[in-house]
């Protein structure tokens, strides 16, 4: 145990914690909401993206090339890059996406950190309820992390929440996340409210509760709040 918490301590010391769990696969193609989608159009087929800004200094974007499927499906090219509040490249993602018309999707991405590695993932999510009111989808996510440390071996880290949606104005998340190495369990709660939003702009305010327990260090839940805007393109 005291060999694993060295290696976790050489992990820290060399990239920020934020990407070694686990929080979510990839931010902003995660967190990516279409405007435009409607209980009549679901799945775009042009090639679109988004930017985004926030508060605290990060920014991010992610686009989506549409180039194959049909009336149900298509599948995308999906990739984004993500910038520190010092405007350096915190991860940068690249992958596949397939999404359905009903609201489901499969996606698998690899992300590259620096001075951290690369982390694959596999990620899917089930649309559960979809109405003029309410949109709730269910999701898991399993993720084979590569450290690009000698002393660091490759290690798993697997997760499921849900993320819901009224009226496309107000939203909240739960999920829970297993990683194998030192046996550590991670948990977030999330909200969302929209404060303005048109086809190509939105402006939120987020916050959230996050906490992580292992078999020797647990820490309280530690909020999080901040506001961010979306260009859509």
């Amino acid at each position: 145990m005291f060999g694993k918490i060295l290696l976790l301590a050489a992990l820290c010391a060399v990239v920020n914690c934020r990407y070694l769990i686990i929080e979510e696969p990839v931010y902003y193609i995660q967190h990516y909401d279409e405007p435009e989608k409607t209980a009549n159009m679901r799945v775009r087929r042009d090639a679109h993206g988004a930017i985004t800004v926030n508060s605290d200094g990060t920014s991010g974007a992610v686009v989506k090339v549409p180039f194959a499927g049909n009336d149900k499906n298509i599948v995308s090219a999906i990739g984004s890059v993500d910038l520190t509040d010092r405007l350096k490249v915190g991860a940068a993602t690249a992958g596949l996406a397939l999404d359905n018309v009903k609201g489901h999707g499969l996606s698998i991405t690899d992300t590259h950190i620096p001075g951290f590695g690369d982390k694959l993932t596999a990620a899917g999510k089930v649309n559960l309820i979809h109405n003029d009111n309410h949109d709730l989808t269910a999701k898991a996510f399993a993720t084979r992390n590569m450290p690009n440390l000698p002393v660091v071996p490759n290690f798993n880290t697997v997760g499921a929440g849900f993320d819901y949606m009224f009226k496309d104005k107000i939203g909240a998340s739960a999920t829970a996340a297993h990683t194998d190495f030192i046996n550590r369990n991670d948990y977030s709660l999330d909200g969302k409210l929209n404060l303005f939003k048109s086809p190509d702009t939105s402006i939120d305010f987020n916050a959230g509760l996050k906490k992580f327990e292992t078999p020797f260090i647990k820490s309280s839940w530690e909020p999080n709040f901040g506001f961010s805007l979306s260009k859509y393109f």
